[in-house]
């Protein structure tokens, strides 16, 4: 008998199971199963198959998913690497990969049997025995929803025992599958059609006779929703005509194609500049080289000013590689610069780029992944869950802004870092990495000054009107606006500014990175600060809305017109952000438009794509906006750049927020001057000597990296060690700190035991919001050298997550 080892959907589990393959059953590895898992059937993945079962009794394969392989042994491998080293579930690695929609669960449906209702039977019981029989078999959901779930699984129960119905488990529908439409073709020969032309003529079938009369013109099958646009033809009337066997009616599968309401042009390489022209040679070598095939794959960083033309090195080195016979990846940090890239690489590469992220629809994800899987593109484009990508004979993995830490998958397990991934799956596969950025992570750079990667600069600025200076940057102090009596939220030199580039029909961007209107609002009375009460944060007000509105769980009330507490009406919004921003804009250039890109506008599908279009053809004068528009936006039109407030990351218990700061800035400030004018950045901020402000305020990155390292050797932090966070959150607030110290003490019990000197446990302590969504949190942060090898050998219960490499400490 041949068994198989099988990684089941089943939380919590980070190894495979044994199961037996009944004969007659086809069995491959990367092949998705139906297993048996205590009292359930849930789906698997095999990951390799053998003579011998690794425990003594095995449970047979109940079905299969697919009758062909869904994953490759790469793919298999970089799974099972991601769960041990994200100390994840081993299906929740695997299922990254699985075709969109796949993952299924199976539900319990019931029928009737041929006993016979005696009269002892309630009136509940006899009503849902009549449920069931007139839908002959109904799920337990469908049950539910008609009399109540803890009803219908106390009389189902009931009813089993009496053997009055049957159980069977069965798996929920597919929730997509390929989209098909119907087509007519022409079947009839000449002659035939002929002979019925005469015969619609006499009949006065003027609609059948248009019809055909328009098929015949035709070299291939026409939709019918095709004909209705031409023809105003309705069903009938191709019914009709099909009855007589003149045409045939079937229905063709049709790709949901994500990039059609988009108008794509081609257009040539330009000429690269002598700078641009040494990196790609250096980069070219890497590339051309002899297959690697070692245990350290080749990673490039492309460290590029903004606006330096790194995108020009991505397509050149895309085009190496397909030229080549292999086919590339390209990541980027925001779903919103999807339009901008594909633009650029579409125009390169037409009919070969494909796009995948989660803001398509689940049938535009699963059409996209069959045309990758198939081979019918060389180019993928997308957000982190597109490296991915089944793409055959990868060669090439691209991660434009790789310092952002939406490269890290935070909310769900498991929080991979894609640059990690990629990094991974390429010394799988025998590809390249480029990791393209104006500011690099911290641990990116220094890998690159230690020789594990490759570093190519590109330190001049390319513009319309040739090599161009980077923006000169002004930093105001906002305390000595105060102390001149000037409280309004842009200082006199950025409001100066602005005026005389409104004037000038220049565009203006405006950074805060915060959203709404007020960041809480106090009684002055009594001090009394509204707060959520599900989360330990304050509600911030959303004067659009009229709300106060909490950031964690969208809670929201109307503005009370009295204080709760004390009954007055001295109530006082205090802090700023993007709504604040664009009032005050309105009142100081009334005759300014405004566009507003933070999450509180973007609630439709194509809203990022449509504001990004808007401003770029100047339908609009300044853009405000948080992070989203600090992201990589090509916009030659800007020629001024304000940070309305450069503190509101930067005294976070964090100690990345140096970090973050420096590289918020500089990519806000790399937006301004990319046209034919130059440009000009004005920061506000309440701690201008700050060496992060100064560093971004001179476009000092390595200035700036010194600064930092010396500071991370001397507190042992990353990249000198390695990060874990730990997480518990429960309902009740003492429970929660009781298991966060009863995992602590056992740390500390194992690292004793195994004489692991250098590994540290900050905390437990309560976690930056200590409440989040009813739930309370607690947390412990691991650093050393290897902080994971002490934890894998823990069984963490329900409450727990692990984020290994976390990006963020709070």
């Amino acid at each position: 008998m041949t068994y198989a080892e099988v990684a089941v959907n089943s939380p919590g589990s980070r190894s495979a199971f044994s199961y037996a393959v009944p004969s007659g059953l086809n069995v491959c590895a990367g092949q998705a199963v139906w297993v048996p898992f205590g009292s359930r059937v849930v789906q698997g993945v095999v990951l390799r198959l053998s003579d011998e079962p690794s425990v003594a009794q095995t449970r047979e394969i109940t079905g299969i998913v697919t009758d062909c392989p869904l994953l490759s042994p790469i793919q298999i491998r970089l799974a099972q690497w991601m769960s041990e080293h994200y100390l994840a579930p081993l299906f929740d690695a695997l299922a990254l990969m699985l075709p969109p929609g796949l993952e299924r669960r199976t539900t319990a449906c019931f029928q009737l049997t041929d006993a016979k209702a005696d009269l002892s039977l309630t009136a509940e019981q006899r009503q849902v025995l009549h449920i069931i029989g007139k839908k002959k078999k109904i799920s337990l959901p469908e049950l539910e929803k008609a009399i109540g779930r803890s009803k219908a699984r106390q009389i189902t129960d009931q009813l089993l025992d009496r053997q009055l119905i049957v159980k069977t488990l069965e798996p929920e529908k597919a929730r997509t599958k390929p989209k098909t439409l119907p087509y007519v073709k022409l079947i009839a020969n000449s002659e035939r059609i002929a002979a019925e032309q005469a015969r619609l003529a006499k009949s006065r079938a003027y609609k059948q006779a248009e019809l055909l009369e328009f098929l015949i013109g035709q070299t291939r099958p026409i939709s019918a929703s095709e004909l209705r646009k031409r023809l105003n033809c309705s069903l009938d009337t191709v019914k009709a005509i099909e009855s007589r066997q003149l045409v045939s009616v079937e229905r063709l599968r049709v790709r949901r194609d994500p990039l059609s309401h988009l108008s794509l042009t081609t257009h040539p390489a330009p000429v690269l500049t002598p700078c641009q022209q040494v990196a790609w040679e250096s980069l070219r070598e890497v590339i051309v080289r002899e297959p690697r095939h070692s245990a350290r794959p080749a990673v490039v960083l492309l460290f590029g000013v903004t606006g330096s033309g790194k995108t020009e090195i991505y397509l050149r080195a895309l085009a190496l590689v397909i030229a080549a016979g292999k086919r590339g990846i390209c990541l980027i940090p925001e779903i919103a610069l999807t339009q901008q890239t594909v633009e650029r690489f579409a125009g390169r590469f037409p009919g070969r780029v494909a796009v995948l992220h989660s803001g398509l629809s689940l049938g535009e994800q699963y059409d996209e992944w069959r045309r990758i899987v198939e081979g019918d593109c060389d180019v993928v484009i997308g957000a982190r869950s597109a490296v991915f990508a089944p793409l055959p004979k990868l060669g090439l993995i691209i991660i434009d802004e790789e310092h952002e830490r939406t490269y890290k998958q935070e909310d769900k397990s498991p929080r991979y870092h894609a640059r990690d991934v990629a990094i991974e799956l390429a010394r799988l596969g025998d590809a390249v990495v480029i990791l393209g950025s104006a500011t690099p992570d911290i641990g990116s750079f220094h890998k690159a000054q230690q020789g594990e990667y490759h570093l190519l600069e590109l330190r001049e600025r390319i513009t319309p009107r040739g090599y161009s200076p980077l923006p000169e940057v002004s930093i105001v102090d906002l305390r000595e606006e105060l102390k001149a009596g000037h409280t309004s939220l842009f200082s006199r030199s950025l409001l100066a500014a602005m005026k005389e580039a409104v004037a000038q029909g220049e565009q203006i961007i405006l950074f805060l990175n915060r959203r709404g209107t007020a960041t809480f609002v106090r009684c002055r009375n009594c001090g009394f600060v509204f707060r959520c009460p599900r989360c330990s944060i304050a509600l911030t007000y959303h004067s659009v809305e009229k709300r106060l509105m909490c950031h964690r769980c969208r809670y929201s009330i109307r503005v009370p017109q009295v204080c709760p507490q004390c009954f007055q009406r001295h109530l006082r919004f205090l802090g700023i952000g993007t709504q604040r921003v664009e009032e005050e804009m309105g009142h100081f250039l009334p005759e300014a438009r405004l566009l507003r890109w933070d999450r509180d506008v973007i609630t439709t599908r194509y809203a990022h794509e449509q504001l990004l279009t808007d401003f770029r053809d100047h339908k609009a004068d300044v853009l405000i906006g948080t992070q989203m528009i600090a992201k990589g936006l090509d916009l030659p039109q800007v020629t001024l750049a304000g940070v309305v407030n450069a503190d509101t990351g930067l005294n976070l218990p964090d100690f990345r927020s140096g970090e973050r700061t420096f590289q918020l800035l500089c990519q806000v400030a790399g937006r301004a001057g990319r046209g034919i004018k130059g440009g000009r950045v004005i920061i506000q901020t309440y701690s201008p000597d700050n060496y992060a402000v100064q560093a971004a305020a001179k476009h000092d990155y390595l200035g700036f990296y010194c600064k930092e390292m010396d500071f991370r050797r001397q507190y042992n932090y990353p990249p000198f060690s390695q990060l874990v966070r730990l997480v518990y959150t429960h309902l009740n607030a003492e429970a929660c700190r009781r298991e966060a110290e009863r995992v602590y003490q056992l740390i500390l019990e194992e690292r004793e035991r195994e004489d692991i000197g250098d590994l540290g446990v900050i905390g437990p302590v309560p976690a930056f919001a200590f409440r989040a969504r009813d739930r309370y949190r607690w947390q412990l942060l691991l650093r050393g050298s290897d902080s994971t090898r002490i934890l894998s050998r823990f069984a963490f219960p329900r409450g727990w997550t692990i984020d290994v490499d976390p990006v963020g400490m709070v």
